[in-house]
């Protein structure tokens, strides 16, 4: 009998949340400010297509987006968190002590980080060792640690211009910031050897933090907003340098020079090719839980990863998305409401 009840009160839990999110009938999606410009088209196309109403598509960064999707099933809880990077172990495990207990992670397609300055500056050609002892807190001098005492472009290599160091990087909200540090910055301390000094100095888990640490002098500034705020920045600041997603820099070639890296080019041709180092594949997170009582929200989730959406003749590809060379997989796994293991 003690089983029965205990069954009897979960089914009741499980009919109470059902209840709350069918008293919704317009999907809500937050995160990422990368994926933010394709489900904004994937959105109004749905909504101007469809029977149901246009999803509410906000944006905040893929931390902040995780966040409020781990905070429960309801109608007072958002259906899809966008992501610039995989959802991590610690934000599955705080969404299943919160109830949200079957997760779907949906790869869009690829995009790429690029580094992109005033339209009338200088050229750049970086490597991510430029990148690394242009702004982290620490270099390494004649085999010795020390602060960062850079402050020109020229100082780190002789042929980069004559230009004040100033950078414009996302917030620690971001994926891309994530991303930036892991195939940028930590990367660049591996090719100048200062991640091997820093270990025998630190120790492994002080010499890794070391390698990521970002200078605070005012040369390295973070952005806790999107892109365009990044843009405003370089244009009241033509000195500076931003770090951008390809599909923003993409659309505004107008105002903004990119640089290479490691003599590549950003484009989605290189990227699709493997060509361009920095680059990652992008997501969003749906909870299942609400499919069958949050109206269209399956419906929403196939027609975004449709052919005619994010396929390579699509408008997502038009924008700047690079498309999945594996999108059928992913459009099988929706439609067979495929979760994550948690």
């Amino acid at each position: 009998m003690k089983s029965a009840k205990l069954t009897v009160s979960a089914l009741a839990v499980i009919a109470a949340s059902a209840t709350a999110a069918a008293a919704r009938d317009q999907i809500q999606v937050s995160g990422s400010s990368t994926v933010l410009p394709y489900a904004t088209i994937v959105a109004e196309a749905f909504g101007e297509n469809t029977d149901f109403p246009t999803p509410v598509v906000e944006s905040g960064g893929s931390s902040a987006g995780l966040k409020k999707f781990c905070e429960g099933v309801g109608e007072n809880t958002i259906d899809i968190a966008n992501a610039s990077r995989p959802i991590k172990d610690s934000e599955k495990e705080a969404c299943k002590a919160a109830g949200v207990t079957e997760i779907m992670e949906v790869r869009i397609g690829y995009d790429g980080i690029v580094f992109a300055s005033d339209i009338n500056g200088n050229d750049f050609a970086f490597t991510a060792a430029d990148w690394f002892n242009a702004l982290a807190a620490e270099v390494v001098q004649d085999g010795k640690i020390v602060a960062n005492p850079y402050t020109k472009w020229s100082e780190i290599r002789a042929d980069l211009p004559d230009q004040e160091i100033l950078a414009f990087v996302p917030g620690t909200k971001h994926g891309t910031r994530e991303v930036f540090e892991e195939k940028v910055i930590a990367a660049g301390c591996e090719e100048t050897g200062a991640a091997e000094v820093f270990t025998a100095e630190k120790g492994e888990d002080d010499g890794e933090a070391a390698c990521m640490s970002l200078r605070t002098d005012g040369k390295s500034v973070d952005i806790d907003g999107d892109y365009t705020e990044t843009l405003a920045r370089i244009q009241s600041a033509p000195n500076g340098i931003g770090v951008f997603g390809l599909s923003f820099y993409e659309n505004n070639t107008d105002k903004l020079k990119v640089a290479t890296i490691g003599g590549i080019t950003p484009s989605t041709e290189t990227i699709a090719k493997g060509e361009y180092p920095v680059s990652r594949p992008l997501f969003f997170y749906v909870k299942k839980q609400h499919i069958g009582t949050i109206p269209g929200l399956k419906e929403y989730v196939e027609f975004f990863v449709s052919d005619e959406l994010a396929g390579p003749e699509g408008p997502l590809a038009a924008y700047g998305l690079v498309s999945d060379p594996e999108l059928a997989a992913t459009q099988t796994a929706v439609a067979d409401e495929a979760t994550i293991a948690q």
